[in-house]
């Protein structure tokens, strides 16, 4: 009997269990947010540098522009972020010393968050810059 009466939770418990979780449930639900807002600017700025990879590679071979469908430079960079709404595209070409040139693409993106806490930005700004060496021009005679 000294055990079956152990086992069932007194009242003055089961008000101390429900005290417990409305103080830490806020606090969980604003790390939740907080992790989410993380995982977020995480999967974005993936986004971005592939971005800013393709933009590269589409600008750093002549020969590219007659074999894909892109137009551009920021259509090919933009190919692989459906998403992504309001990125910006700059590129630039320049010779190394070595006498090869480059061609470096920027992909700029602002990310706005989910949550809205003093003291958490509400914005981060998520910029790539990949430099490609460009191909040289070589005649095809095939």
């Amino acid at each position: 009997m000294h055990i079956r009466n152990s086992l069932i939770m007194s009242p003055v418990r089961r008000g101390a269990a429900a005290v417990e979780l409305a103080v830490l449930l806020p606090l969980i639900a604003f790390l939740l947010l907080i992790a989410t807002d993380f995982s977020r600017v995480f999967y974005y700025s993936i986004i971005v540098t592939n971005c800013a990879r393709n933009g590269a590679l589409y600008a750093s071979d002549p020969t590219t522009a007659t074999q894909t469908p892109y137009t551009s430079i920021e259509q090919a960079a933009l190919a692989d972020a459906p998403n992504v709404s309001g990125a910006t595209v700059t590129s630039s070409t320049g010779s190394s010393s070595s006498g090869g040139g480059y061609v470096d693409v920027t992909v700029k993106y602002t990310f706005h968050t989910i949550t809205s806490f003093p003291g958490i930005p509400n914005t981060v700004e998520l910029t790539r810059t990949v430099r490609m060496r460009q191909v040289a021009v070589v005649p095809n005679f095939g």
